[in-house]
């Protein structure tokens, strides 16, 4: 009986190894055919856009200016007279009142110099009655050609001169009474005083600066406009030559906390030259200040209505992209998304101005054109603002994160599945 070698199992084992291999790969073949006709039965939607209506309108443009605030009048309080310091009479950086008393410098020298002043006027006085006394009898006398022409010239010269003294003395008195006055050093406008420059008791001179006092109501606040702003320039310039305020531009003051003060201003002062170092136009605003609100030295920031543009788009600025022909933007016409390019303006809260390249009732791509082409097919749903696209897209993304996440479980399990049957 004839025997197979040991080695003839051999084919056996490769012929079957072949042949379940070879029914493996038919299943697979299958399963992929039967995903890929899935697949292709159908077309791939439209994507999904939001599209917002558009209408003209009218915009103010409002630009904001770094500023410093100072106090509508702030006036340096300097001795008149010179002398003792004696006392200050109000206290440091309090308002105080125009005319209120704020040092005391030592009267005695000035009421020595009154007294004396005043016996000078008395002694031209004396002197002035005697030369009128005299001029009496001579003219009498040469009334009756008792006296001669020359006696009544110098009796007349005598009791013109003696007025003439006695006008001087007058005014010597006057001046003592104003030195006297000056030693009590007065507030010259309501405001609010700095610091004392000299304490008590110091030796000053005519002309010492002894404290300052700023009014604060209102205040004045200085700012630079661009070299640009040539409108607005014009507009103030206009208003400081009007009388009626028909060209006054109202003015918002932003506190250095960011809080918008509650009193308007009204800018009623641009220089008429340019600075050469700056390249910018100084000018001033006025705002009432009351309660003492704002500080002479902060740093604020006016805000100013530059123009106001007429029948315009103002749109969300995501809704603007680039396209060959420069800014463009997406509207949807008939289920169809088309390309517009257009014209931009200023960007005013966070929106874009359109001067040209829509028309009333477009409806305007807000979200989703980011991957758009124009003349592609979308599905379009209507917002109401540029909030409920943005809110929309939100919930899209969310619900596209979860569907994800839930076909990544069972592809999760199966590899593991598969990764077991190959161990």
């Amino acid at each position: 009986m004839h025997q197979s070698p040991p080695g003839g199992r051999a084919p056996v084992k490769w012929i079957l190894a072949l042949g379940l291999l070879a029914t493996l790969l038919a299943g697979c073949e299958q399963g992929d055919n039967a995903g890929g006709g899935a697949m292709g039965g159908g077309e791939r939607p439209p994507p999904q856009v939001s599209v917002l209506g558009v209408e003209p309108r009218s915009v103010d443009v409002v630009e904001e200016y770094a500023a410093r605030v100072r106090g509508s009048r702030e006036v340096e309080v300097r001795a008149r007279v010179q002398g003792i310091l004696e006392e200050r009479l109000y206290t440091e950086g309090q308002v105080v009142e125009e005319g209120e008393p704020l040092f005391h410098i030592d009267r005695e020298p000035y009421e020595i110099e009154l007294q004396r002043a005043q016996a000078e006027r008395a002694n031209a006085q004396a002197e002035l009655n005697q030369a009128r006394r005299e001029w009496q009898r001579i003219s009498t006398l040469y009334n009756q050609n008792a006296v001669s022409e020359r006696e009544r010239d110098t009796a007349l010269s005598a009791r013109e001169l003696a007025e003439a003294r006695f006008a001087l003395t007058e005014t010597g008195v006057a001046n003592a009474e104003l030195n006297l006055d000056y030693t009590e050093v007065r507030a010259p406008l309501a405001g609010m005083t700095g610091l004392e420059s000299f304490p008590e008791g110091s030796l000053i001179e005519r002309g010492t600066l002894l404290t300052t006092v700023t009014q604060q109501d209102p205040v004045h606040v200085r700012f630079s406009l661009p070299e640009g702003d040539a409108t607005l320039q014009r507009t103030a310039r206009r208003a400081m030559a009007a009388s009626g305020g028909e060209h006054q531009r109202e003015a918002l003051l932003i506190l250095p906390d960011g809080s918008e003060y509650t009193e308007s201003g009204i800018v009623d002062f641009t220089a008429s030259t340019i600075d050469p170092r700056t390249g910018s136009v100084s000018a001033r605003a006025v705002f009432p200040n009351a309660d003492g609100d704002v500080v002479p030295g902060q740093f604020v920031r006016i805000k100013l209505k530059v123009q106001t543009l007429d029948d315009v788009f103002l749109i969300p600025q995501e809704a603007v992209g680039q396209g060959p022909e420069g800014a463009r933007v997406f509207v949807v016409v008939d289920d169809t998304a088309q390309s517009r390019t257009v014209e931009l303006g200023p960007v005013v809260d966070s929106r874009q101005v359109v001067l040209a390249g829509l028309e009333p009732g477009d409806r305007l791509v807000v979200n989703g054109q980011v991957a758009l082409q124009d003349g592609m097919p979308v599905q379009a749903n209507e917002v109401e603002s540029h909030e409920e696209a943005l809110e929309e897209a939100a919930n899209a993304e969310a619900s596209a994160g979860e569907t994800s996440g839930a076909e990544l479980g069972p592809d999760d399990a199966e590899a593991d599945v598969q990764a077991d049957e190959e161990a």
